[in-house]
């Protein structure tokens, strides 16, 4: 399944499965890391831009300026949102 940034620059393509392994109640940070490490995952978010994926992350308002400075953490950050938003659309 495809999940793509509101400005449609960004993609990301994952199972359903792995989308409902990295969203569901209660903390999600382990499976997250999980779907992060996937070899189909990670190759995407290897290309990704650091100021494309800070951006789509500015725009939910959830983060401030220091915390959007750690690329990594914008990644695992964006999987979440991508996992949560296909899993709810399944």
């Amino acid at each position: 399944m495809w999940w793509t940034s509101s400005d449609g620059k960004l993609e990301l393509k994952m199972t359903l499965a792995q989308a409902q392994s990295a969203s569901h109640p209660g903390p999600c940070d382990m499976d997250v890391a999980a779907l992060v490490r996937a070899r189909n995952i990670s190759w995407q978010l290897s290309g990704m831009s650091p100021d494309l994926v800070r951006a789509e992350l500015r725009e939910w308002g959830a983060w401030d300026e220091d915390e959007l400075a750690d690329h990594d953490a914008n990644l695992t950050r964006l999987v979440w949102l991508a996992a949560c938003d296909i899993a709810e659309r399944k």
